[in-house]
């Protein structure tokens, strides 16, 4: 299989969630053929619900498309690296790869924090690739974030 990036697609979920006024994070899963078979951006302020990640809510939707709680030999594509909620998550669903861009030193659970796969606990420990369309994912949450201050001063 030819390797081939969803992050452009993932990077397309983290504007839409900017423009909601959600943290510009999104996600895409992409089954074993290659196929997106769900995808969003955060939501967690317009569901007022704080697991409404854009993992969790790519992860809900690949599941039901596969009518399966697990989603082996799927790749979860997402712009910023998971926070230990959403990598157990993954590690629940047995997710095949997890393809990330932006580094999370303050919140992440994979390479940070946590490191949630890394734990001997941990129930399953996907292929990891980190920092794909990194520069364009840490540009989004900078512009978000400073416009959240411009506006607060």
């Amino acid at each position: 299989m030819t390797f081939r990036s969803h992050m452009d697609e993932a990077l397309e979920e983290a504007r839409a969630a900017a423009a909601r006024g959600e943290v510009p994070v999104g996600a895409v899963v992409v089954a074993p053929d290659g196929r997106v078979v769900a995808r969003d951006g955060n939501r967690t302020r317009e569901l007022s619900d704080p697991t409404a990640h854009a993992e969790i809510l790519a992860l809900r939707a690949a599941c039901r498309a596969a009518g399966s709680e697990r989603l082996p030999g799927h790749t979860l594509w997402v712009t910023l690296e998971p926070c230990a909620m959403c990598a157990a998550a993954m590690a629940n669903a047995r997710i095949g790869r997890l393809v990330y861009g932006a580094a999370d030193p303050k919140s992440g659970g994979v390479a940070h924090g946590a490191r949630v796969f890394q734990h001997p606990q941990a129930h399953h420990h996907p292929e990891i690739l980190a920092g794909i369309g990194e520069l364009e994912a840490e540009a989004l949450l900078q512009s978000f974030f400073g416009d959240l201050r411009t506006r607060a001063e």
